[in-house]
């Protein structure tokens, strides 16, 4: 297709709003979408973790609530504080540590440490309780801080240093709330109480999150270890996360949102006594806004087969309209190579076919005047042909004949022959008059007869050379146009007095197709101001005008040669009426005298194709 035609425009300009409207639509409901679910999902989750951290402050409360049931039983808290080493002291201690290991089922073990007498104390699910006098407090139970609450995030369990008294328990990862049970009012340490709770405990309030597999959560305590994550290779290690350390733990806000490496994270603070703990929720871009991609499919099937059914009808349409502007052109173009004859159909009620409809009405109504006008311009011209090859002026072959009768008279010699063979071929060639194109073999042989005849007029004094290339002997060109030019050398520029007299012809091929012929001569150059003239009326060549060259002719009857007065104008009108407008003769004087015409015409072989 062509950018200026109709039907190009028009397929362009019905699909090109069209497209910009719904990539536009789509983008804008495509951001709106995102925007929307980005809001959505962030206040639900809000929420959501708000939720948890109720849920987990819940747990961390029960635990601490278990851990002060030591000052609500005064046997146990008597015990400790006196120190006792009896069979029911030791029953006591083993009946209150084992209430706090079963009032919660996620609690893993518990572990008590009375300072008065060194003694420790461990009891756990499925083993045997067990204790042991005279060791060391364990590091991680020991509170030195004014709060007598601490929370040990998430760890391996231990045995707190009584490994040989219970082999049997499978080490797991736990929380442990640590506890100083202090005499009160004082804040001396009687002993220290720390239970140890399974992350199953995590397990239930997080599910309720987060969906697995497709978001991650984390509970990060003050130091930036992982107490809880979807990813338990992480458990009780550092959160080695650059969005944590720049978005989270810098900021002291308890609860807010932010968007980095193509995630949404959400975080809430739990903070209780003995507590800081951040619950953070990471949402994947690509899964919060799977809705509005899913959309997003959907729309560009759609898109895509709208935009079929679109294009389909916009070039049905485009050629709906533009096909009878094309057959009007086609037609157009017909009458345009001068075929007035044409059957112009009807196409259609629409604007188009009114046009069309015009259009024959107007051929119809001026097609006789332009045929009638058409032929008249090529019978006129047919007959200026004619004319032209008719004009062998009477007194020529008058003067020729007697200058041959003379000659077999006084000489008597064979050359009689030959000039009387030469005059014949000009008479025949000049009598055909329904030969209009001729090869340039014919014409140069015509030019050669009358050069014969010339040579005895003008008793050899001029040489005639010619010189031609072989593949143009059967190239054509009109007839008659070489003769004339030729007959102006012994009209104008022959000098009586001259021996050495030349005129010479060649023809070559030139690279474009085409081909030169080049009649010069050494006799009398054009004067400056009629060479100026003439070169001008070439430039401009009129229309042959046949009576005016009649009446000249009739007017001056001293005129003895073939072609009398067809001047150089009428010889390139005939050569652009027969070989069209490209046709080009052009003349001009040699510098060291004499006259050089050049001929330029398309190379043709077949008659037809001109």
């Amino acid at each position: 297709m062509k950018w200026n035609s109709i039907r190009t425009k028009l397929i362009v300009f019905l699909l090109l709003p069209t497209l910009i409207c719904i990539m536009a639509t789509m983008f804008i409901s495509y951001s709106y979408t995102t925007k929307s679910l980005r809001t959505r999902a962030v206040d639900e989750n809000k929420n959501l973790l708000y939720q948890g951290y109720k849920n987990i402050s819940t747990l961390i409360q029960e635990v601490n609530r278990l851990s002060l049931t030591v000052y609500s039983d005064s046997d146990f808290y008597r015990q400790l504080e006196a120190g006792y080493d009896d069979m029911t002291a030791n029953i006591r201690i083993y009946s209150s540590l084992n209430y706090i290991l079963t009032s919660i089922p996620d609690v893993f073990q518990v572990y008590l440490y009375r300072v008065k007498d060194s003694k420790a104390t461990l009891v756990a699910h499925n083993a045997t309780p067990m204790r042991r006098q005279g060791i060391p407090l364990f590091s991680d139970t020991r509170i030195t801080d004014s709060s007598p609450l601490s929370i040990q995030s998430t760890h391996i369990s231990n045995s707190y240093g009584l490994n040989s008294v219970i082999p049997q328990l499978t080490p797991e990862p736990v929380f442990t709330l640590h506890r100083r049970i202090e005499r009160v009012p004082s804040t001396d340490a009687l002993g220290y109480l720390s239970i140890d709770v399974k992350l199953t405990a995590f397990t239930d309030i997080m599910d309720q999150l987060y969906e697995r597999d497709k978001e991650n959560i984390y509970l990060v305590d003050d130091s930036g270890t992982v107490v809880y994550s979807h990813d338990e290779a992480t458990l009780g290690k550092p959160l080695n996360a650059s969005w944590y350390d720049k978005q989270i733990a810098a900021n002291g806000l308890s609860q807010g949102y932010f968007e980095e490496e193509g995630a949404v994270f959400i975080y809430q603070k739990i903070e209780s006594p003995g507590l800081n703990w951040t619950l953070v929720k990471q949402i994947p871009v690509s899964y919060l806004y799977r809705e509005a991609n899913e959309a997003v499919r959907i729309n560009i099937m759609l898109l895509v087969l709208l935009m079929i059914m679109i294009i389909a009808l916009t070039i049905l349409i485009s050629f709906r309209i533009t096909a009878p502007i094309k057959q009007l052109t086609r037609y157009m173009n017909q009458v345009q190579t001068g075929n007035l004859e044409i059957d112009i159909r009807p196409t259609g009620k629409d604007e188009i076919g009114l046009v069309t409809e015009r259009f024959r009405s107007m051929m119809d109504t001026i097609n006789n005047l332009i045929l009638r006008e058409y032929r008249l311009e090529l019978s006129n011209k047919t007959n200026e042909l004619k004319a032209l090859q008719a004009q062998i002026n009477p007194h020529f072959l008058n003067n020729t004949l007697q200058i041959i009768g003379t000659l077999a008279l006084e000489l008597k010699v064979p050359q009689i022959y030959a000039l009387l063979s030469a005059l014949a071929k000009m008479m025949r060639y000049s009598m055909y008059n329904d030969e209009k194109i001729v090869t340039v073999q014919n014409e140069l042989d015509h030019v050669k007869a009358y050069m014969e005849l010339q040579k005895e007029r003008f008793e050899n004094k001029f040489t005639f050379r010619y010189d031609m290339e072989d593949s143009l002997q059967n190239a054509l060109m009109p007839k008659m146009i070489l003769q004339p030019i030729v007959e102006n050398y012994f009209k104008h520029g022959f000098n009586l007095a001259r021996t050495d007299g030349l005129i010479e012809i060649t023809a070559a091929r030139l690279a474009t197709g085409r081909m030169e012929i080049i009649i010069q001569n050494n006799g009398s150059s054009i004067p400056a101001a009629r060479l100026e003239a003439l070169q001008q009326e070439l430039e401009h060549p009129s229309r042959l005008d046949i009576g005016s060259l009649k009446d000249a002719d009739s007017k001056d009857s001293t005129r003895d040669a073939p072609g009398a007065r067809i001047g150089l104008p009428n010889v390139l009108a005939r050569l652009r009426l027969v070989c069209g407008d490209s046709a080009v003769l052009m003349v001009d004087n040699h510098k060291a005298g004499g006259v050089v015409v050049r001929l330029e015409i398309e190379i043709v072989v077949e008659s037809e194709g001109i």
